[in-house]
């Protein structure tokens, strides 16, 4: 792909096969995310429709659906028993991470499809299970990566297949943000072990750019390192307030991230090449502009009336639509799980960790 181009396919929806139907959405865990971010998006999306709200209690989905005119509203245990099974196709799980693995047991049992928050679970073994249970159910499992869809990437990484920053060398990128002015609560579930999993600054904001690399570079992380470190009393019970990672990919490209959840929000991918480099900033919070610089080149592209969660949405029914694969299915979110996995474990040993 040129420069002509990639400026005048920015927008293109490349992956989309499917031009009619409509997915109706069981939405699992209403907290802002989904409230704030998720159904906005779902109301532009051409594919999707939100037909059910789960949330723990009954009246509190009621509450929710109520704002936002959705039909049904049920409780989880409700949800697990099988209540309006029959109003919704899909189901889109965005609960704590240590929560996924039984809704996502209970959509497979009742064969819906489903699109699960990223990272997949708490732990790799859970994330295994939620494997293991889509595949014996035949049920569609994408993992929520929604830079995947996000024009900016996908221009990207095609612009990196089409060899325009040369070969690629190393990458550097970070994501951060003041979790407690989102959230002003310490007491919060991306600061409990029980509910996050490994960490919070990793698990939550630093798998962005990891796993972004991956996407644009068609490449996996074979080996990884890391530093660790939690100073503010918040931070107290998670390892990783701060963090750094280094990784090398498969195709010999190197790596440095760092993410934080205690500093002034910035989000950045660099990848620079034998040619040229190729640069996301603002990144990974729901904005993204792409810059390229060459010898001969220089210019930037931004989509401003793109919302990522709305091609995600769209991405997602377009694949439950037209029966294609998902991307990123469960065996992708499994391997950065196991990313996930070894960057805690070298922060606690010091050891630079293979994976197989």
């Amino acid at each position: 792909m040129d420069f002509p181009q990639a400026v005048d396919s920015f927008t293109d929806r490349d992956w989309q096969s499917a031009t009619d139907g409509t997915v109706r959405l069981a939405l699992v865990g209403l907290g802002w995310w989904t409230v704030d971010e998720a159904i906005p998006a779902i109301r532009d999306t051409e594919l999707c429709e939100v037909s059910v709200l789960v949330s723990r209690s009954r009246e509190k989905a009621q509450r929710f659906a109520d704002e936002a005119d959705v039909p049904h509203a049920i409780s989880g245990d409700d949800y697990h028993d099988g209540e309006c099974a029959d109003e919704y196709d899909a189901v889109y799980v965005a609960t704590p991470n240590a929560y996924h693995l039984e809704y996502v047991e209970t959509a497979a049992e009742l064969g819906k499809a489903v699109l699960c928050e990223k990272p997949m679970e708490a732990d790799i073994e859970r994330a295994e299970q939620m494997a293991e249970v889509a595949d014996d159910a035949g049920i569609p499992l994408m993992v929520a990566y929604r830079m995947h869809t996000e024009p900016a990437v996908r221009r990207a990484r095609d612009l990196v297949d089409d060899g325009v920053i040369g070969d690629p060398v190393q990458v550097y990128g970070n994501n951060s943000q003041q979790l407690l002015s989102i959230i002003d609560d310490p007491d919060q579930w991306r600061l409990d072990p029980g509910a996050s999993g490994y960490g919070t600054s990793m698990m939550d904001l630093g798998i962005y750019p990891i796993n972004t690399t991956r996407f644009i570079l068609g490449s996996d992380p074979v080996s990884v390192q890391a530093q660790m470190a939690s100073t503010h009393d918040a931070f107290a019970d998670v390892p990783d307030e701060r963090s750094t990672a280094t990784a090398v990919y498969d195709d010999g490209v190197h790596a440095a991230f760092t993410a934080t959840q205690n500093a002034y929000e910035d989000t950045e991918l660099t990848i620079t090449g034998t040619d040229g480099q190729l640069t996301l900033s603002p990144a990974f919070h729901m904005e993204c502009e792409l810059t390229v610089e060459t010898d001969d080149h220089s210019f930037s592209m931004v989509a401003d009336d793109v919302n990522e969660m709305t091609e995600e949405f769209d991405y997602f029914a377009d694949r439950v639509l037209s029966g294609e694969p998902v991307y990123a299915d469960g065996d992708h979110g499994l391997y950065d799980m196991r990313v996930l996995e070894a960057l805690h474990e070298s922060a606690e040993t010091g050891a630079t960790i293979t994976l197989e």
